[in-house]
């Protein structure tokens, strides 16, 4: 454990750039766990913190990766003993602590999530933050009433890793998906992980001005924001429900009231990071059992360690398609 590998992210120029470097303990962040690290994933988010392209980072130099499942090396939080099986996601880590690509991960014992029965440490990157964020966007439109027999639901960045993920999820759940994509290629692959219609971002008017207009969907999972967010609002049935968890497609919001006041429309924020650690237990639990996709090795797939800073170009792109794993135990 004396040196390891790291991918370090540091602020050069007045950009964040990120490359390995070789740490120690003594280099980490403090926390009452270290955990090996067995695995990680590449989050929208981690793209955006590891090439700049997002003032993502709030301390430098830092760790990158919000996401990491291993074993526990050393601990002197009472809960987690050594060889346990754990995971970590969101909090600060990968932005304002050290995160989860590296050999080795330190962090408060109040961040850490024993790994669920029914959950390999793969499955439990596999899903990630993107898996926890869909089950947390199903689990606020459930509380507002959303149901199966509600009507249609529509999943926004849907080849993404949180739509593909929110997409089994529903359709094991038993509802309607409908699946927008501005990918005509992945039509076939959506159907196979459980949309049952595709709607082509080409076929839809974003910009118009319409307040309101033909009421369409019980819910909805919103990875775009933007203009997106906006016909989302117009187009939803009364008492729908929205949950807002992305901006690919812009941060403003260019609305008016007549959806909220006069069909009841719901627009819930979906916050993964800073969920607290009942409902998140609660959450992965669900996950390893309800909500775990049956066919989740298909949304998922393995890179090595060394691999890591090739898959961020593909993800700012819109070109990755899932979950990409980063295996890092070996390293």
């Amino acid at each position: 454990m004396s040196v390891f590998r790291a991918y370090r992210i540091f602020e050069e120029n007045d950009k964040s750039t990120g490359r390995f470097v070789e740490l120690s303990l003594d280099d980490l962040d403090p926390g009452d766990v270290v955990i090996q690290t067995h695995y990680s994933s590449v989050n929208y988010k981690d793209a955006l913190a590891a090439t700049g392209e997002g003032k993502v980072i709030r301390r430098f130099p830092c760790v990158g990766g919000i996401d990491m499942s291993g074993v526990v090396a050393s601990s002197s939080d009472a809960r987690f003993t050594v060889g346990e099986k754990v995971l970590v996601t969101g909090y600060d880590m990968g932005v304002a602590h050290d995160g989860g690509y590296a050999v080795y991960g330190r962090g408060p014992g109040d961040w850490v999530v024993p790994l669920p029965q029914g959950l390999t440490l793969f499955e439990a990157m596999a899903l990630g933050t993107a898996g926890f964020t869909a089950a947390l966007a199903i689990h606020r439109l459930e509380q507002n009433e959303l149901t199966p027999k509600n009507g249609k639901v529509i999943v926004t960045g849907a080849t993404g890793g949180v739509g593909s993920l929110a997409i089994q999820m529903l359709a094991q759940l038993g509802y309607h998906v409908v699946a927008l994509t501005g990918k005509d290629s992945e039509h076939d692959y959506l159907k196979s992980i459980g949309a049952k219609e595709i709607l082509s971002r080409n076929e839809v008017d974003f910009k118009s001005t319409r307040p309101m207009e033909k009421a369409l969907w019980a819910g909805a999972l919103d990875a775009a924001g933007g203009d997106t967010l906006a016909w989302l609002a117009r187009t939803m049935q009364q008492d729908g429900a929205i949950a807002s968890y992305g901006n690919a497609a812009g941060v403003e919001l260019h609305t008016t009231v007549f959806p909220f006041i006069l069909r009841g429309v719901k627009l819930l924020g979906v916050d993964s990071a800073a969920t607290k650690m009942p409902l998140r237990q609660q959450l992965w639990q669900r996950m390893a059992n309800q909500l775990k996709p049956r066919e989740l090795a298909q949304l998922a797939h393995t890179v090595a360690f060394a691999q890591l800073p090739e898959v961020f170009p593909a993800m700012l792109r819109g070109a990755a398609q899932g979950r990409t794993v980063v295996k890092i135990a070996g390293s």
